[in-house]
């Protein structure tokens, strides 16, 4: 099994996972453009309990049920946390090695930017991911 490990840009925060993600997804969602700064958000999803971080976070929510976690120093977004479901996200380019990063699925397409071909394959979903 790979070890996810990640960070910040200036090393502030360090993040880590042994376990199996529970899924890996793009978001194509206008939060998760905002939130990041580009056409989506490309995550892989863990048990709150499976992450490890180390060093001081900030968080934001972004809607009444999800955290965004960034460094308060460099400004790097690096997770998604939705306390009531128990799951983190963490980013991919927040990875030591984003080519770990196998996605899944595309969700919330119905706002991906009208520049982005998605010809992968993968399932896409309009709106959130199938229950």
């Amino acid at each position: 099994m790979a070890k996810y490990q990640g960070g910040c840009l200036c090393g502030t925060v360090r993040y880590s996972a042994d376990a199996a993600p529970i899924n890996e997804r793009i978001c194509h969602c206008r939060l998760c453009q905002r939130a990041i700064g580009g056409a989506f958000n490309a995550r892989v999803l863990f048990r709150i309990e499976d992450v490890t971080i180390e060093g001081q976070w900030a968080s934001v929510n972004t809607s009444p049920d999800l955290k965004r976690g960034f460094c308060p120093n460099c400004g790097t977004t690096m997770f998604s946390r939705r306390d009531s479901a128990g799951i983190i996200g963490v980013t991919t380019g927040s990875l030591d090695d984003p080519s770990l990063f196998r996605p899944q699925m595309h969700i919330f397409t119905a706002s991906k930017q009208a520049w982005v071909q998605i010809d992968d394959g993968l399932p896409q979903y309009e709106a959130g991911p199938p229950a």
